[in-house]
Protein backbone atom coordinates (compact mmCIF):
# COMPACT_ATOMS: atom_id res chain seq x y z
CA UNK A 1 0.00 0.00 0.00
CA UNK A 2 1.15 3.26 -0.56
CA UNK A 3 2.50 5.68 2.37
CA UNK A 4 0.39 8.90 1.39
CA UNK A 5 -2.88 9.11 1.91
CA UNK A 6 -5.40 9.74 -0.71
CA UNK A 7 -9.19 10.35 0.17
CA UNK A 8 -11.24 9.41 -3.80
CA UNK A 9 -15.03 10.33 -4.30
CA UNK A 10 -15.55 10.23 -0.34
CA UNK A 11 -19.04 11.41 0.70
CA UNK A 12 -20.19 10.88 4.15
CA UNK A 13 -23.67 10.66 5.89
CA UNK A 14 -25.59 10.23 9.21
CA UNK A 15 -27.46 7.95 8.77
CA UNK A 16 -28.81 5.49 5.95
CA UNK A 17 -31.09 8.73 4.54
CA UNK A 18 -29.84 11.22 6.67
CA UNK A 19 -28.55 14.82 5.03
CA UNK A 20 -24.80 14.09 2.96
CA UNK A 21 -22.56 16.21 5.29
CA UNK A 22 -19.85 16.17 1.74
CA UNK A 23 -19.70 14.38 -1.25
CA UNK A 24 -17.38 13.56 -3.89
CA UNK A 25 -14.22 14.55 -2.25
CA UNK A 26 -10.71 14.54 -3.33
CA UNK A 27 -7.83 14.95 -1.53
CA UNK A 28 -3.74 14.24 -1.66
CA UNK A 29 -2.51 15.54 1.25
CA UNK A 30 1.44 15.89 -0.02
CA UNK A 31 4.45 14.85 1.56
CA UNK A 32 6.20 17.92 3.32
CA UNK A 33 4.23 20.01 2.71
CA UNK A 34 1.08 22.07 5.05
CA UNK A 35 -2.41 21.90 3.81
CA UNK A 36 -4.97 24.44 5.60
CA UNK A 37 -9.07 22.95 5.66
CA UNK A 38 -11.46 26.10 6.40
CA UNK A 39 -15.24 26.47 6.12
CA UNK A 40 -18.19 27.97 7.98
CA UNK A 41 -19.54 26.02 11.10
CA UNK A 42 -20.94 22.88 10.43
CA UNK A 43 -19.74 22.76 7.16
CA UNK A 44 -17.91 19.20 8.39
CA UNK A 45 -14.28 20.41 8.75
CA UNK A 46 -14.06 18.04 11.77
CA UNK A 47 -15.78 14.68 10.08
CA UNK A 48 -12.94 14.98 6.99
CA UNK A 49 -9.98 15.17 9.51
CA UNK A 50 -11.35 11.50 11.19
CA UNK A 51 -12.23 10.53 7.98
CA UNK A 52 -8.45 10.92 7.54
CA UNK A 53 -8.01 9.23 10.42
CA UNK A 54 -8.54 5.69 9.04
CA UNK A 55 -5.67 5.00 8.41
CA UNK A 56 -3.47 3.81 11.26
CA UNK A 57 -5.45 5.91 13.45
CA UNK A 58 -7.64 3.15 14.62
CA UNK A 59 -5.30 0.76 15.95
CA UNK A 60 -2.31 3.58 17.19
CA UNK A 61 -5.24 6.34 18.84
CA UNK A 62 -7.83 3.91 19.92
CA UNK A 63 -7.99 5.46 23.60
CA UNK A 64 -8.38 9.06 21.83
CA UNK A 65 -11.03 9.45 19.42
CA UNK A 66 -14.00 7.50 17.70
CA UNK A 67 -12.62 6.81 14.13
CA UNK A 68 -15.62 7.41 11.16
CA UNK A 69 -15.94 5.56 7.84
CA UNK A 70 -16.90 7.08 4.38
CA UNK A 71 -20.27 6.59 3.52
CA UNK A 72 -18.89 6.17 -0.17
CA UNK A 73 -15.93 6.27 -2.06
CA UNK A 74 -12.38 5.38 -0.55
CA UNK A 75 -9.25 5.84 1.52
CA UNK A 76 -6.42 4.69 0.47
CA UNK A 77 -2.52 4.85 2.00
CA UNK A 78 -0.96 3.66 5.03
CA UNK A 79 1.18 6.76 6.22
CA UNK A 80 2.16 6.54 9.96
CA UNK A 81 -0.52 8.84 11.52
CA UNK A 82 -1.30 10.53 14.52
CA UNK A 83 -3.87 14.07 15.30
CA UNK A 84 -4.78 16.03 18.09
CA UNK A 85 -8.69 15.51 18.18
CA UNK A 86 -11.23 19.00 18.28
CA UNK A 87 -12.56 17.04 21.86
CA UNK A 88 -9.77 15.37 24.16
CA UNK A 89 -10.94 12.86 26.28
CA UNK A 90 -8.89 14.73 29.65
CA UNK A 91 -10.11 12.31 32.35
CA UNK A 92 -8.18 8.79 31.56
CA UNK A 93 -6.33 6.72 34.27
CA UNK A 94 -3.15 7.93 34.08
CA UNK A 95 -0.62 10.64 34.70
CA UNK A 96 0.19 13.45 32.34
CA UNK A 97 3.77 11.38 32.03
CA UNK A 98 2.38 8.36 32.34
CA UNK A 99 0.14 8.79 29.43
CA UNK A 100 2.46 10.07 26.87
CA UNK A 101 4.41 6.73 28.17
CA UNK A 102 2.06 4.21 27.05
CA UNK A 103 1.51 6.38 24.07
CA UNK A 104 4.58 6.61 22.65
CA UNK A 105 5.25 2.71 23.55
CA UNK A 106 1.74 1.82 21.54
CA UNK A 107 3.61 3.82 18.60
CA UNK A 108 6.46 1.42 19.09
CA UNK A 109 9.05 3.20 21.21
CA UNK A 110 10.70 1.24 24.53
CA UNK A 111 9.19 2.39 27.23
CA UNK A 112 13.17 3.76 28.14
CA UNK A 113 12.69 6.34 24.86
CA UNK A 114 8.82 6.96 25.54
CA UNK A 115 9.33 8.22 28.51
CA UNK A 116 12.09 10.04 27.37
CA UNK A 117 10.15 11.42 24.24
CA UNK A 118 6.93 12.26 26.87
CA UNK A 119 9.56 14.17 28.75
CA UNK A 120 11.14 16.17 26.35
CA UNK A 121 7.44 17.16 25.08
CA UNK A 122 5.95 18.30 28.36
CA UNK A 123 9.38 20.21 28.49
CA UNK A 124 9.07 22.13 25.57
CA UNK A 125 5.07 22.37 25.84
CA UNK A 126 6.28 24.16 29.32
CA UNK A 127 4.15 21.04 31.00
CA UNK A 128 6.81 19.75 32.95
CA UNK A 129 5.47 20.51 36.17
CA UNK A 130 1.96 18.38 35.62
CA UNK A 131 4.25 15.21 34.30
CA UNK A 132 2.54 13.85 37.45
CA UNK A 133 -0.83 15.26 37.93
CA UNK A 134 -3.29 12.49 37.21
CA UNK A 135 -5.29 13.67 33.66
CA UNK A 136 -8.41 14.40 35.49
CA UNK A 137 -7.05 16.89 37.50
CA UNK A 138 -5.46 19.15 34.45
CA UNK A 139 -6.56 22.35 34.03
CA UNK A 140 -7.93 22.56 29.96
CA UNK A 141 -5.06 24.16 28.48
CA UNK A 142 -2.59 21.93 30.73
CA UNK A 143 -4.64 19.13 28.87
CA UNK A 144 -4.40 20.08 25.67
CA UNK A 145 -0.50 20.34 25.89
CA UNK A 146 -0.33 16.89 26.51
CA UNK A 147 -3.08 16.20 23.32
CA UNK A 148 -0.93 17.86 21.50
CA UNK A 149 2.35 16.19 22.65
CA UNK A 150 0.70 13.00 22.04
CA UNK A 151 0.50 13.38 18.58
CA UNK A 152 4.08 14.61 18.09
CA UNK A 153 6.10 12.34 19.63
CA UNK A 154 5.33 9.88 17.38
CA UNK A 155 6.53 11.38 14.56
CA UNK A 156 4.19 11.39 11.97
CA UNK A 157 4.12 10.93 8.36
CA UNK A 158 1.11 12.63 8.41
CA UNK A 159 -0.16 14.83 11.33
CA UNK A 160 -3.75 16.18 11.86
CA UNK A 161 -3.81 19.31 13.68
CA UNK A 162 -8.10 19.99 14.47
CA UNK A 163 -8.10 23.35 16.24
CA UNK A 164 -5.11 21.95 18.14
CA UNK A 165 -3.90 26.12 19.01
CA UNK A 166 -7.21 26.32 20.81
CA UNK A 167 -6.31 26.77 24.79
CA UNK A 168 -2.82 27.06 24.91
CA UNK A 169 -1.08 29.65 25.97
CA UNK A 170 1.37 31.86 23.83
CA UNK A 171 4.68 30.14 24.51
CA UNK A 172 2.68 26.85 23.64
CA UNK A 173 1.00 28.49 20.33
CA UNK A 174 4.60 29.35 19.13
CA UNK A 175 6.01 26.04 20.30
CA UNK A 176 3.70 24.29 18.02
CA UNK A 177 4.41 26.33 15.18
CA UNK A 178 7.91 25.42 15.18
CA UNK A 179 6.69 21.99 15.67
CA UNK A 180 4.81 21.74 12.60
CA UNK A 181 7.85 23.44 10.57
CA UNK A 182 9.95 20.46 12.42
CA UNK A 183 7.50 17.88 10.53
CA UNK A 184 6.88 19.42 7.24
CA UNK A 185 10.70 19.67 7.09
CA UNK A 186 11.03 15.96 7.93
CA UNK A 187 9.05 15.18 5.14
CA UNK A 188 5.42 14.62 7.00
CA UNK A 189 2.15 15.94 5.26
CA UNK A 190 0.05 18.42 7.73
CA UNK A 191 -3.42 18.87 8.00
CA UNK A 192 -5.21 21.61 10.10
CA UNK A 193 -8.02 23.15 10.91
CA UNK A 194 -8.24 26.30 12.64
CA UNK A 195 -11.06 29.30 13.75
CA UNK A 196 -7.96 32.24 13.00
CA UNK A 197 -7.57 32.86 9.61
CA UNK A 198 -4.28 34.47 10.74
CA UNK A 199 -2.67 30.68 11.81
CA UNK A 200 0.26 29.87 9.78
CA UNK A 201 -0.47 32.57 6.96
CA UNK A 202 1.45 32.51 4.02
CA UNK A 203 2.89 29.16 5.60
CA UNK A 204 0.45 26.86 3.75
CA UNK A 205 1.08 24.97 0.33
CA UNK A 206 -2.44 24.04 -0.66
CA UNK A 207 -5.95 25.18 1.36
CA UNK A 208 -9.54 24.30 0.88
CA UNK A 209 -12.84 25.47 2.14
CA UNK A 210 -15.62 22.79 2.69
CA UNK A 211 -18.38 24.48 1.65
CA UNK A 212 -22.53 23.38 0.36
CA UNK A 213 -21.24 19.47 0.38
CA UNK A 214 -18.13 19.68 -1.53
CA UNK A 215 -14.15 20.38 -0.86
CA UNK A 216 -12.72 23.04 -2.51
CA UNK A 217 -9.36 24.06 -3.31
CA UNK A 218 -8.39 27.56 -3.51
CA UNK A 219 -5.20 29.15 -4.49
CA UNK A 220 -3.15 29.80 -1.49
CA UNK A 221 -1.78 33.59 -0.83
CA UNK A 222 1.92 33.40 -1.94
CA UNK A 223 4.18 33.31 0.69
CA UNK A 224 4.64 36.91 2.63
CA UNK A 225 7.71 37.20 4.84
CA UNK A 226 6.88 37.15 8.69
CA UNK A 227 6.87 39.77 10.34
CA UNK A 228 9.14 40.41 13.15
CA UNK A 229 13.09 39.98 13.77
CA UNK A 230 15.09 37.45 11.27
CA UNK A 231 17.92 35.64 11.66
CA UNK A 232 21.21 35.48 9.65
CA UNK A 233 22.81 31.93 9.74
CA UNK A 234 25.71 31.49 7.51
CA UNK A 235 26.66 27.54 7.21
CA UNK A 236 29.35 25.83 5.34
CA UNK A 237 28.73 21.98 4.07
CA UNK A 238 29.87 19.07 1.90
CA UNK A 239 29.63 19.35 -2.10
CA UNK A 240 25.87 18.48 -2.01
CA UNK A 241 23.41 21.35 -2.38
CA UNK A 242 21.22 22.61 0.69
CA UNK A 243 18.85 19.60 1.07
CA UNK A 244 15.34 20.42 0.52
CA UNK A 245 14.08 20.40 3.85
CA UNK A 246 16.36 23.28 5.16
CA UNK A 247 15.34 25.43 1.55
CA UNK A 248 11.96 24.90 2.63
CA UNK A 249 12.70 26.53 6.32
CA UNK A 250 15.00 29.23 4.99
CA UNK A 251 12.73 32.67 3.56
CA UNK A 252 16.25 33.19 1.66
CA UNK A 253 19.07 31.42 0.65
CA UNK A 254 22.20 32.65 -0.65
CA UNK A 255 25.72 30.96 -2.31
CA UNK A 256 28.31 33.16 -0.90
CA UNK A 257 31.58 30.57 -1.59
CA UNK A 258 32.26 27.26 -2.44
CA UNK A 259 29.74 24.90 -0.14
CA UNK A 260 29.26 28.23 2.21
CA UNK A 261 25.64 29.80 1.97
CA UNK A 262 23.84 32.61 3.67
CA UNK A 263 20.31 31.34 5.12
CA UNK A 264 17.53 34.01 6.17
CA UNK A 265 14.46 32.63 8.34
CA UNK A 266 12.13 33.81 10.91
CA UNK A 267 13.74 34.73 14.35
CA UNK A 268 10.55 32.41 15.62
CA UNK A 269 11.86 29.51 13.54
CA UNK A 270 15.73 30.02 13.53
CA UNK A 271 15.90 26.98 16.16
CA UNK A 272 14.05 24.08 14.11
CA UNK A 273 16.41 25.56 11.04
CA UNK A 274 19.61 25.18 13.15
CA UNK A 275 18.07 21.35 14.01
CA UNK A 276 17.80 20.79 10.75
CA UNK A 277 21.10 21.75 9.90
CA UNK A 278 22.87 20.27 12.74
CA UNK A 279 21.09 16.49 11.96
CA UNK A 280 21.10 16.47 8.30
CA UNK A 281 23.12 13.47 6.48
CA UNK A 282 26.32 14.86 6.54
CA UNK A 283 25.43 17.53 8.68
CA UNK A 284 26.42 21.44 7.91
CA UNK A 285 28.81 23.56 9.64
CA UNK A 286 27.07 26.77 11.34
CA UNK A 287 29.75 29.62 11.01
CA UNK A 288 27.70 32.33 12.63
CA UNK A 289 24.61 32.87 13.59
CA UNK A 290 22.99 36.86 14.00
CA UNK A 291 20.39 38.83 14.09
CA UNK A 292 19.30 40.55 10.87
CA UNK A 293 20.84 44.22 11.43
CA UNK A 294 23.73 42.49 12.80
CA UNK A 295 22.86 41.82 16.24
CA UNK A 296 23.27 38.37 17.86
CA UNK A 297 19.80 36.63 18.84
Amino acid sequence: MPREVRLEGVGRRYGVRGPWVFRDVDLNPAPAALTRVDGPNGTGKSTLLRLLRLLRLLRLLRLLARVDAPTEGRVTGTPRTACVPGRFPAALPFTALGYLTHLGAVHGLSRTAAERAAGDWLDRFGATAHAHTPMSRLSKGSSQKVAVAQALLAEPELLILDEAWTGLDTDARAELDRAVAERTAAGSAVVFVDHDPRRLAGRTDAEYTVRDGTLRRRTAAPAAAPDGPRVIIEVHGPTAPLPPEILRLATAAEETADRSHRLTAPASHSDVLLRALLTARPPWHVVSVRQDGGRRP
